[in-house]
């Protein structure tokens, strides 16, 4: 089995912070989100082969990868942000018929794939969502799709895409995808995996629904999100700083120093920051980043960050409104 991982998109709903680091490496309870797409794969036993679509910064991408994972793994570049049918259709030099597992880069799935690739069928894994508008929509028979639609107008149903695909025909996808291309069959001016998807139903091939849960991370809000939800769901960890108070859940990485501050519920603070005379709660502090007298709620800071505040002195009358 081959796996895909389309990361090529530049995360402008992440800017500032994609100007400097690719949208996969922002990191989530401590670890970068690419982390928590390659760790399940170890688990893999027949996987052959990863493909990593990068753009730019891509050679971040690949130093990380290099660097911390032992797996075959093959980078290519998509130079043209085409759309996500075009960043998938890159892969066809490298496919031998082997099934294929599709996995955006900006979403955390729980508990794994081990599930979905046990399938003897295509499977494409879904969700339902109360606004469905701006994703791609899942009409089904049962578990068999019947219909497929990116960003429809008017979704006839709530079943939305949540970014896993096992594809068994790894041939018919590349020459649909292939198709889309060559007739300009495009949605918002992008060529889009569901259109290959719908028009390999079109041609006979077979598709259940696999309903999975996953975490968003492609903006700053979703990002403290599953933060707040990983480090819910993770075995406590006692930290003790001096004249400090730790509140958990919270991630304190290697080497940071903390000195009369307040960290918590919610923070993960990365390797080698200073949180000094600071209260830091439901927000991720990348690594060697200052805060100091500072309040720092629901927010994102990146890394090498100084963020010096001061705390004040008010002495205010009745009937007063003061906003700081």
């Amino acid at each position: 089995m081959k796996v895909i991982i389309p990361i090529a998109g530049s995360g402008p709903r992440l800017r500032p912070h994609t100007f400097a680091t690719p949208k996969a490496l922002l990191q989530v309870a401590g670890r970068p989100v690419l982390d928590y797409i390659l760790e399940p794969l170890l688990q893999l036993p027949d996987l052959s082969e990863v493909i990593i679509i990068v753009g730019d910064k891509g050679e971040q991408i690949l130093e990380y990868v290099e660097r911390y994972y032992d797996l075959p793994t093959t980078f290519l570049w998509q130079n043209e942000q085409k759309g996500l049918g075009h960043a998938i259709s890159l892969a066809k030099a490298r496919d031998n018929g082997e099934p294929v597992l599709i996995l955006l880069g900006d979403k955390i799935f729980e508990p794994g794939y081990q599930k979905i690739v046990q399938n003897s069928h295509t499977v494409i894994g879904v969700k339902s969502v109360e606004n469905p508008q701006a994703c791609g929509i899942v009409e089904t028979d049962g578990e068999f799709i019947t219909h497929l639609i990116e960003k429809p107008e008017n979704p006839p149903t709530n079943l939305v895409i949540e970014g896993v695909y096992y594809i068994q025909n790894s041939q018919l996808l590349f020459n649909c995808l292939d198709e889309i291309i060559e007739k300009d069959i495009h949605t918002q001016n992008e060529y889009q995996l569901t259109d290959g998807l719908q028009l390999m139903l079109e041609y006979g091939e077979q598709m259940k629904v696999e309903f999975v849960n996953s975490l968003h991370c492609g903006t700053p809000d979703q990002l403290l999100d599953a933060n707040r939800s990983i480090l819910q769901k993770q075995a406590t960890q006692i930290y003790s700083f001096a004249n400090s108070l730790i509140i958990p859940p919270v991630f304190i990485g290697e080497g940071a120093v903390v000195e009369e501050a307040i960290i918590g519920p919610f923070a993960s603070i990365g390797s080698g920051a200073r949180i000094v005379n600071a209260i830091v709660r439901d927000a991720i502090i990348h690594p060697n980043t200052e805060i100091q007298n500072a309040l720092i709620s629901r927010s994102l800071i990146g890394s090498d960050a100084r963020v010096h505040g001061s705390f004040q002195r008010l002495n205010i009358g009745n009937s007063t409104q003061i906003d700081l």
